[in-house]
């Protein structure tokens, strides 16, 4: 199971590491879909889950959507729900959102990421 590097967060929550269907967030295993944001870790219904995604308008500032074991484009639809709601989505792999969410929060800013379990 890759981990991720250690840094610190100041209270906020990293993603710890991940493996086959399972993302460990603060120290605490989570399997299938999520969304981390600093506050904590949520069940997330995926791509068709756009309600979840939607509900981060105005508390971050990026998102970046985890698509799974490799990088693929969201739906158009969904791309074009959260562009309209303000939220920048960054489309990658499970691995890369989840190691550039920890990047991203260890520098403080207001940042949250979907992933799609591998």
């Amino acid at each position: 199971m890759p981990m991720m590097v250690p840094t610190e967060f100041s209270g906020a929550v990293p993603v710890d590491g991940y493996g086959p269907g399972f993302f460990r967030v603060g120290g605490v295993a989570h399997h299938g879909a999520v969304i981390v944001t600093a506050q904590g870790v949520q069940p997330w219904g995926g791509l068709d889950d756009r309600a979840a995604l939607l509900a981060l308008a105005g508390r971050v500032d990026v998102l970046f959507l985890g698509m799974g074991a490799e990088i693929a484009f969201p739906p158009p639809e969904l791309a074009a729900a959260l562009e309209a709601a303000g939220i920048m989505a960054e489309p990658m792999s499970s691995p890369s959102a989840a190691r550039s969410y920890n990047v991203t929060l260890s520098e403080g800013r207001r940042v949250a990421c979907a992933l799609v379990p591998l």
